[in-house]
């Protein structure tokens, strides 16, 4: 079948780009983390930043006076010239890119923080987020995302320590050029991060599923693990191992007994230098969740993401990633592929230029296919001189097709043509 063929170009294409960012100027490299220290000297002490993740306290944590505000956000108007807004396919996130690609919303956090006059430093987190889209949802509004405590540096033995409870982000690694959170498992229950066994540390985690601005659980729930910060040579190694199962409550008349169903989940990242990162996950009965209580339905998960500096200005990042879908509960079996490459040129530590292109494949078992291509242009202005650089301005046009054949379903073309402004920031 044609997944066969392409799949040795992928991990052609993959292995090249791995090798040449190995060959990056010691200079060019130097002047980077020069340039990283310096911006990261403007924040401040405190790392408090919302990045997306869970935020771990740490007993170095310095504590401020006053609400600390942070969040993350992207807003803009986005002009629609073709069939559709956004150039979708497949199920790992905007996988042909998500410059130019991607809906508004944003989500806005407040924490205070406390120190014990036995060292041990708390933080109370509220977070509200704003993401509903005419997409999926019917009306918007605010949600409540966060409500948490959290405590560290409580044993002598274990300053690293991490205990929390309430309702979080919980366990969501995420890849940035095409926004997908390969793993998450956000909820209300309870955890501890950062066990230290020498040489490893570890988090855990029991939550429960919960829906919009619900106050309860729906009766799923999740055993969540990572073993992680384990130097493996060539980088550093993280293990993902998590297990969902549900009660009763889960279950709803009419529709099997999600009761009765079980789902595994396991990943791992590998840091390949210092520009490049291997991805994998396997899922049994889930995909990117636990909570999804999937049945007979197994997923495997590959991915590639680096990038390489050719010069102090200039930038390439990328990512190829391919994944598997299976099982009798899956309506069509299939495998996905995806590339993304954004070449960006920093003309200044105000102005840059970025280009995006994407290509992406859902090849099905019964002889269909989804192809897709992405192609986006966006000249931008930030707080600073990085690809990573927020506050950032961006102005871009979007172009793009998803084809869709096969002997089951009709041959259609939906074209994107789009032009757009907007804002990105996390802080």
């Amino acid at each position: 079948m044609q997944k066969f063929k392409l799949l040795p170009i992928t991990v052609a294409v993959a292995a090249s780009l791995a090798s040449i960012s190995s060959f990056a100027a010691e200079t060019d490299l130097a002047a980077l983390e020069q340039r990283i220290q310096e911006l990261e000297s403007q924040v401040g002490d405190i790392k408090y930043v919302d990045d997306q993740q869970q935020a771990v306290l740490t007993a170095e944590t310095n504590v401020p006076d006053g609400i600390v505000f942070s969040g993350y956000a992207r807003y803009g108007a986005h002009y629609k010239s073709g069939d559709e807004r956004y150039v979708d396919i497949g199920t790992t996130g905007r996988s042909v890119g998500r410059l130019g690609n991607e809906a508004n919303g944003g989500e806005v956090q407040l924490a205070k923080l406390f120190q014990a006059d036995n060292g041990a430093i708390w933080d109370i987190v509220f977070m509200a987020d704003h993401w509903e889209a005419d997409a999926w949802a019917d009306d918007g509004g605010l949600s409540m995302k966060k409500m948490y405590a959290g405590v560290t540096n409580i044993f002598e033995s274990q300053p690293e320590l991490y205990m929390w409870a309430g309702r979080d982000f919980h366990q969501r690694p995420q890849q940035g050029l095409n926004d997908y959170f390969w793993m998450t498992h956000d909820g209300q229950g309870a955890g501890f991060n950062n066990l230290d066994f020498g040489g490893a540390k570890l988090d855990m985690g029991f939550v429960g599923q919960v829906k919009g601005g619900l106050v309860n659980d729906n009766g799923r729930y999740a055993i969540t693990s990572k073993l992680h910060s384990i130097n493996a040579g060539i980088g550093q190694l993280d293990l993902y191992a998590n297990y969902g199962f549900a009660s009763d409550e889960a279950d709803e008349v009419g529709k099997p007994k999600v009761s009765d169903e079980t789902a595994y989940l396991l990943g791992a990242t590998l840091g390949l230098g210092e520009s490049n990162k291997l991805v994998m996950k396997y899922g049994d009965g889930a995909d990117s969740s636990v909570f999804e209580l999937k049945g007979d339905y197994q997923t495997f998960y590959a991915s590639l993401e680096g990038s390489y500096a050719a010069s102090e200005q200039f930038i390439i990042d990328y990512l190829v990633s391919y994944k598997d879908n299976s099982g009798s509960d899956l309506d069509r079996e299939n495998t996905e592929y995806a590339g993304i490459v954004r070449p960006q040129y920093q003309w200044n530590d105000v102005h840059s230029t970025w280009l995006e292109a994407g290509y992406g494949m859902v090849d099905y078992d019964d002889d269909g296919e989804e192809n897709a291509w992405k192609v986006t242009l966006s000249q931008n202005v930030s707080l600073g001189g990085l690809p990573w650089s927020r506050p950032m301005l961006r102005f871009y046009t979007t172009v793009g097709d998803v084809e869709t054949k096969g002997n089951t379903v009709k041959t259609t073309n939906v074209d994107t043509l789009s032009f757009g402004a907007m804002f990105e920031a996390w802080w």
